[in-house]
């Protein structure tokens, strides 16, 4: 590694090779990785690459009337890594963008959720290909108590001018003005209390941007999916437009959508108002048998006090696929189907109808930030408080510990909904996370 931090290309190029070189690695990712090196060794002189290993560990207790006692060690222990290989070239108006991740999972929460349904809503412990255009994904290992995959997240040619932008391949895209919930962002959003939110999980799409004379700019993507038959199908597709405007101090949101089957009108903004932000977005949802309304509203505020820089925040938020009686009992989500495919798809993370959300962020040093966040079911009144904390020990050496307080009534969302034994709640009492990473 050069002090610069940046591995020579060419050797870069040589490693990836002979890795991919045995029989037992000639998967869809190194054959993805083949491709792409092919391509971009003709400009190796401009090619960088760089990444980051992150180490994880969580810890989870358990209530003593928790139906998860019986299937699980109290407290649930956990150890993830993440490797991570970003390969970026360019040339011109042409570029190239390839990451490489190796992912392992281990741990009793990771063996809970592959021997039963009882935790996150059916969703995979490390991504999968399954249903996306390309299978960028190959598992290593696969065991009861731990898993390793490694493959492509990001994987795309670009092409930009002054006015344009294209994309295609797998990358990401974040749309929407919520601070916490994100009901415009449909494309693999962030659960509202994860930790580590640096990159999202990337989808085969193409993507494209027009720049106008007035700086207002219009947005295109289009999401090809298959379906459990391995066929592309346009029920499972997404086509989306967004018109991003500015208007004196304000900016302004309207999205167009085909997702999934369902038609989605979005309008959105954001106001600078007496030295604080406002942001909002309101979303329609057709599903042809029925329309759902979200929205969001949220307040945010910059300042400096004791010599340290703070901010706040606070938002509202409407689901309008959540149940609002707070009754999540065994029968809640197939009394609500499309609740339910959302979850399942990894596009929301809440059960209820209204939330509050808040934050307050103090920058205790300039490489060291803490902040206090509470989600508030306003249906049932249960809470999740968090308290988190971002350190850079280092230039290239950052530290994150965040620890989880769930609060609530049996039967609540945050407290430990109802399972079908009587007095047996699904509940998880606090959690403790830390990660290291080091980037190079």
């Amino acid at each position: 590694m050069t002090e610069s931090g940046v591995i020579p290309a060419q050797a870069g190029i040589s490693r990836l090779r002979r890795y991919c070189k045995s029989p037992q690695r000639r998967t869809a990712v190194c054959a993805g990785i083949t491709a792409a090196l092919a391509l971009l060794a003709s400009n190796a002189a401009a090619l960088e690459l760089r990444g980051h290993a992150k180490l994880q560990a969580t810890s989870t207790n358990l209530p003593v009337d928790s139906l998860l006692q019986d299937f699980s060690d109290d407290p649930m222990n956990d150890a993830g890594f993440d490797l991570r290989l970003k390969l970026k070239n360019r040339a011109g108006g042409w570029s190239w963008r390839a990451d490489y991740q190796l992912l392992a999972r281990q741990g009793d929460r990771l063996e809970l959720q592959q021997k039963t349904s009882l935790t996150g809503f059916g969703n995979a412990a490390l991504p999968e290909d399954d249903l996306r255009l390309f299978d960028l994904t190959h598992r290593i290992s696969d065991q009861d108590d731990h898993v390793m995959t490694h493959r492509l997240d990001r994987l795309y040619l670009s092409h930009t001018t002054d006015k344009t932008v294209f994309n295609f391949g797998r990358q990401a895209v974040s749309w929407g003005n919520g601070l916490f919930y994100n009901p415009v962002d449909f494309f693999n959003p962030f659960d509202p209390a994860a930790i580590d939110t640096e990159y999202k999980t990337g989808d085969d799409m193409l993507y494209s941007q027009y720049l106008l004379n007035s700086g207002d700019d219009l947005q295109a993507v289009w999401v090809a999916r298959r379906d459990d038959d391995a066929d592309v199908e346009h029920d499972r597709s997404s086509l989306a437009f967004k018109y991003h405007g500015f208007s004196q101090q304000a900016e302004f949101d309207l999205l167009l959508a085909e997702h999934y089957d369902d038609r989605i009108l979005a309008l959105g903004g954001a106001v600078d108002v007496a030295e604080a932000i406002w942001r909002s977005d309101i979303v329609l949802t057709d599903t042809r048998a029925e329309t759902f309304t979200s929205a969001i509203l949220n307040w945010s505020y910059s300042w400096i006090a004791w010599n340290k820089n703070l901010s706040a925040s606070i938002e509202y938020y409407r689901n309008g696929f959540g149940i609002d009686d707070a009754d999540y009992g065994p029968l809640a989500l197939v009394d609500n189907p499309e609740l339910a495919q959302r979850l399942q798809r990894g596009e929301l993370f809440t059960l209820g109808k209204n939330y509050l959300a808040a934050a307050a962020s103090i920058e205790l040093a300039p490489l060291w930030m803490l902040t206090t966040t509470l989600f508030h079911n306003l249906d049932d009144d249960s809470l999740l408080l968090q308290i988190f904390s971002r350190h850079d020990l280092q230039q290239d050496l950052q530290l994150l510990v965040a620890l989880n307080l769930p609060r609530g009534d049996n039967g609540s969302e945050f407290g430990g909904i109802d399972s079908i034994i009587s007095g047996r709640p699904l509940a998880i009492d606090e959690s403790f996370f830390m990660q290291l990473a080091w980037y190079f």
